[in-house]
């Protein structure tokens, strides 16, 4: 089944270059780098992410050696793209898939250094891997600790077989806590990956999840609802009634026994997916969420700098044959208007336990507030410790924040 298909843009030039405005409306300092690596063991039912599994890719498109060197082309192109654009620094790094420790660590800690010397590392920097639990061991874990890396993503999903098993998710839940032990052995930060809303989960099933991730003690706990996306092969199985999606009662029943556990266990949130321990939200997604900075590596991989966005050509191959001829990767790009950047102001600070400061909205977005308010959706909360005025979601409006945007975009 093929991954999903890129959207629409406009050209992107052949040699990467960025408007010079773009260069000079971003934010002094520090970016993030997200790396893609497409390779997977087993493609999901459920997955429309840019992956290939074994027998997928043919020739030198499929080897880790031919992508880790078209990766490093790309550095090498965006330390030319950004040389314009001031003294940068990577606060956070994040190595994404697919199944990126399916490439060996040594290679992964390769990336690392090829981006810290485009680009000094923070002291801080946040360098994260996602990982499956069945593709790391108590070494490979070590030799990433070593290389750079802080944290590590599990795909943990769920901890019930039959669960697992309509995710067609390969790996053994007893494998998630030695999993943890390892990455905790090698002193790296945990964060842990749930999915509800699968056909035939129950409550009781997704309160057995939860309670075997907070049990793991990780810094870090993700649940996301099951989506359904066009062209995978559960989109398949629903259309033709094979599988039945649960309501949004179900889900919404769900989302509350996640956010009521995983407070009681000490887990704040601070965006609507996303539940951490203090001083351990995940700086690299924050970087998203608040509108900043990132170039994205790898096939099909993202970027945004200056208001202009751009998206790799998706197939591995294409991507390494571009770069060997020393163009752009990229597929296609827009340049943000005023308005688009404002309406993704909106939509993404919203999610956020910060809240959404009042004096970014139009007028007509706050007037639409006091409504909101006695709605249940939202809290108007005062300016304090420095921060402004601002708006923040309650549970109820988490549950519906589709309904705040459209209210406050109107």
């Amino acid at each position: 089944m093929p991954p999903s298909a890129l959207p629409d843009g406009d050209p992107a030039p052949v040699d990467g270059r960025l408007p010079p405005a773009a260069l000079a409306a971003r934010d002094a300092g520090a970016i993030s780098a997200y790396v893609h690596v497409p390779f997977c063991r087993v493609r999901c039912g459920y997955c429309d992410f840019n992956t290939y599994a074994p027998g997928e890719l043919t020739g030198p498109a499929g080897s880790a050696t031919a992508y880790g060197t078209a990766v490093e082309r790309e550095i090498a192109l965006a330390g030319e793209v950004l040389q314009d654009a001031g003294n940068l620094s990577l606060a956070t790094v994040f190595v994404g898939g697919g199944t990126p420790t399916l490439l060996p660590s040594e290679q992964l800690t390769g990336i690392v250094r090829r981006l810290a010397s485009q680009w000094q590392l923070e002291d801080d920097a946040e360098v994260t891997t996602e990982a499956n639990p069945d593709s790391v061991t108590i070494d490979s874990l070590a030799t990433l600790r070593a290389g750079g890396f802080t944290r590590v993503s599990f795909g943990m999903q769920s901890s019930v077989p039959h669960v697992l098993a309509t995710l067609e998710r390969t790996h053994d839940p007893a494998n998630v806590a030695a999993a943890v032990a390892g990455a905790r052995t090698a002193g790296l930060d945990v964060s842990l990956d749930l999915i509800y809303g699968t056909p035939g989960e129950s409550l009781e099933d997704w309160r057995r999840s939860l309670e075997a991730a907070i049990a793991l003690e990780p810094d870090h706990i993700s649940a996301y609802a099951l989506v359904v996306e066009a062209g995978t092969k559960l989109a398949a199985q629903v259309r033709r009634g094979l599988i039945t999606m649960p309501d949004d009662d179900d889900e919404a029943d769900k989302y509350e026994l996640a956010d009521e556990l995983l407070t009681a266990a000490g887990y704040g949130w601070y965006e609507i997916s996303n539940w951490a321990r203090p001083g351990k939200e995940c700086r690299h997604n924050l970087a998203y969420w608040r509108g900043g900075d990132w170039w994205g590596f790898g096939p099909g991989a993202h970027s945004h700098v200056g208001g202009v966005r751009w998206w790799n050509v998706k197939h591995p191959g294409a991507y390494a044959d571009r770069l060997v001829r020393g163009a752009s990767p990229a597929a296609a790009r827009e340049d943000l208007t005023a308005e688009q950047r404002y309406d993704e102001q909106v939509l993404l600070a919203i999610r956020l336990a910060e809240g959404l400061p009042l004096d970014v909205l139009t007028a007509a977005g706050r007037a639409a507030v006091p409504a909101l308010v006695d709605d249940g959706l939202l809290t108007d909360e005062p300016a304090d410790a420095g921060r402004p005025r601002r708006v923040v979601l309650t549970l109820r409006g988490r549950l519906l924040t589709d309904t705040v945007v459209r209210a406050l975009l109107r």
